[in-house]
């Protein structure tokens, strides 16, 4: 969760380390710090608290240095203090080095290196592996290492060397950068478990966390894969296997540029990203809806006015036709998300695995897929099923969300999903898909199939546009398979398709008129202590959805609930002091909501529906409407997401919260 940058070339290192830290700080920001190689000795400044503290150090001490690293710091082992911020050094400062992740053995390694004489000045996990690779560079017989030079399995400089066998050495998920003094023509990098990108330019070269880093400077980059280390020096860069072994590696170039990851006027990247969503789906419905496949359908616009709503799980089916005629099979999906039919054959069953913002979308995904494609599916936490997995199921597909591609629960309950299938009978192999905002993930790499998400960088850390980016995944997949199945009619699933198309246009419409409405409203909040969200059906994830954006950006203290369930035991808080946040959508349970309002109503609470305007039941319950275009119930989430985007992130606003950089937050966690 922690964001590393390094730099190697010909300009002074310390101002890309520090822009570079900049574009990661949403990473971490409970302390920063840079190492720089001047001379023959590494200078190393270090900061409490965000990178602002580290800048004023770094101001009064400037440096002509060309080789160093950097370190935005979300604390996991020691306290957010100076003496625990990285960069961490040997005894003798002559090896500096950053890490992003957790080393499991640093205690074993720590007291074996204490008694060999290493003094230690943090409570971090990270300190053992300067100590470590400067014991390893000391037991290193640099005759023996010469005469190697060139054989298959030893690397090209000592340092390396000592690098490779000091992390052949650590458990656990880490990506390093080292330097040392002794070697100031030369940056080493390593990946287990933890992002590591390497940027290339013209005689310089950079490694970061995260590609927002480099952008600015270039855009060819290669991401570094588990058990890789990489030299990098104004000569270019060489990768090698923990085993010593040379690989082949080339560079890919980014389709991004620097006015992505800047905010472009907003106050706050948080905003930005709220108002970028209607061009997250616009781009979603471009890259994967087909656009013959309307033509050959041949369902007329005209018609689909006129289209019964689609049958709810809870309503009776009409009677089956005496002489049932079986669908027409339509041999071109209604979209083109590009996945082999192998993954739909026989299906039974789907398992989503996810965390925080990716598990709601996989919730409102559980509901869709069941609802439109008729497949069972459960959704569950990453960290959970890492432990406790469901029984191995026949014809089940298993599904990874997580917007960076390098959540660490998420990664790894899909890759024990992967071993405990391989070498079983057929029906019970592995069927892996990703759904990612960043294909070229560790995500990308380890399953082989993924839905591209196309929602662009995203800053803040509390996620918005990604979020309706993975809904559009769901909404896509399981039109997909709906039609693989031929469980949706034609009409039926033009009418779906009709309805996303509008989507754009109407998250816009909300844009436009409800986010001043919504600040004023902000203003009733300021002093609030506790909220609670309620919704049913599709709509309950974005209650949990709306709870969550105001924890996570405000500190308020709020709770999302199935309506239904409110008063089963949460009822008892409400009082007049705990507004109560209301999903109305008509529908199914419109009228059910409605009513589980009413008890809340009887209560004191001050009751803020999101619903149609024009709906006069809805206007008699609630003692706040945030009005919401009419949309088919099933596609809801879509815009009933966005005002308690805004709400939140109101609310924060004028508590004079940071909102882009929460306490205690990351954005991307590495760890588990």
């Amino acid at each position: 969760m922690c964001g590393i940058v390094g730099y190697i070339g010909t300009q002074a290192a310390s101002s890309i380390l520090l822009e570079g830290l900049q574009k990661l700080e949403y990473r971490g920001y409970d302390s920063a710090g840079v190492a720089l190689v001047e001379g023959n000795a590494i200078h190393c400044i270090r900061a409490k608290g965000k990178l602002h503290n580290l800048k004023e150090k770094l101001e009064n001490t400037p440096s002509p240095a060309q080789l160093g690293i950097g370190h935005t710091r979300w604390a996991t082992h020691g306290k957010p203090e100076e003496y625990n911020a990285h960069p961490h050094m040997d005894t003798h400062r002559r090896i500096a080095v950053v890490q992003n992740g957790i080393i499991e053995n640093y205690r074993e390694l720590r007291e074996a290196l204490k008694a060999l004489g290493h003094e230690f000045r943090s409570e971090t996990d990270t300190e053992v592996i300067p100590h470590l690779i400067a014991e390893e560079f000391k037991q290193l017989d640099l005759g023996e290492f010469e005469n190697l030079r060139g054989l298959k399995n030893s690397l090209p400089s000592p340092l390396t060397e000592a690098v490779r066998r000091a992390v052949n050495k650590l458990h656990g998920a880490f990506a390093i950068a080292v330097i040392s003094a002794d070697s100031p023509d030369e940056l080493i990098v390593a990946r287990q478990q933890a992002p590591l990108v390497l940027g290339f330019g013209q005689g310089e070269f950079f490694c970061a966390s995260d590609t927002p880093a480099l952008v600015p400077y270039t855009r060819a980059v290669l991401p570094l894969e588990n058990g890789e280390i990489a030299r990098l020096t104004p000569l270019g860069v060489e990768v090698y296997s923990f085993e010593g072994q040379r690989l082949k590696k080339a560079p890919r170039t980014l389709n991004w540029n620097p006015v992505m990851v800047e905010k472009q006027g907003f106050k706050h990247f948080m905003l930005k990203e709220i108002y970028e969503q209607p061009g997250v789906v616009r781009a979603c419905l471009e890259a994967y809806l087909n656009p013959e496949w309307s033509q050959e359908s041949g369902v007329r616009s005209q018609e689909l006015s006129a289209l019964p709503h689609l049958q709810s799980p809870t309503s009776n089916p009409p009677p089956p036709s005496p002489n049932p005629q079986p669908p027409t099979p339509n041999p071109r999906s209604p979209v083109r998300l590009n996945l082999p039919t192998t993954l739909y054959e026989d299906l039974q069953q789907i398992q989503i695995v996810a965390c925080g913002t990716s598990w709601h979308a996989g919730l409102v995904g559980k509901y869709v897929l069941e609802q439109l494609a008729g497949i069972p599916t459960q959704v569950q936490y990453a960290s959970e099923f890492r432990y406790s997995a469901s029984p191995i199921t026949p014809n089940t597909l298993t599904i990874g969300v997580t917007q960076s591609g390098e959540t660490a629960d998420t990664l790894a309950a899909l890759e024990m999903e992967l071993h405990r299938r391989q070498g079983l009978a057929t029906e019970f192999q592995p069927r892996m898909l990703g759904i990612t905002n960043r294909p070229e993930s560790t995500l990308g790499n380890l399953v082989p199939h993924i839905i591209d998400t196309h929602a662009g960088i995203e800053i803040g850390v509390a996620a918005t546009k990604t979020f309706a980016a993975q809904l559009m995944a769901f909404y896509l997949l399981a039109l997909d398979i709906a039609h693989y199945r031929q469980s949706l009619t034609t009409e039926q699933i033009e009418k779906l398709l009709d309805g996303l198309r509008q989507l754009p246009a109407e998250i816009e419409m909300i844009l436009e008129s409800q986010e001043r409405y919504i600040e004023e409203l902000a203003h009733d909040f300021v002093e609030t202590q506790d909220f609670i969200f309620l919704g049913r059906g599709v709509n309950f994830p974005i209650a949990l959805e709306g709870a969550l954006k105001l924890k996570e950006i405000s500190y308020i203290h709020a709770e999302g609930y199935p309506a239904g369930e409110m008063k089963h035991g949460p009822i008892a808080l409400l009082d007049a002091k705990v507004p109560v946040v209301t999903i109305a959508m008509p529908g199914t349970v419109f009228e059910k909501v409605l009513s589980n309002a009413q008890e809340a109503r009887a209560r004191d609470a001050r009751l803020i529906g999101v619903t149609p305007m024009d709906e006069q039941e809805a206007e008699d319950t609630f003692d706040t409407l945030i009005p919401v275009p009419h949309v088919e119930e099933i596609l809801s989430p879509l815009v009933t997401v966005i005002p308690l985007q805004l709400l939140a992130y109101h609310i924060a606003a004028r508590r004079g919260l940071d909102v882009d950089q929460p306490r205690n937050l990351a954005k991307s966690v590495t760890v588990e």
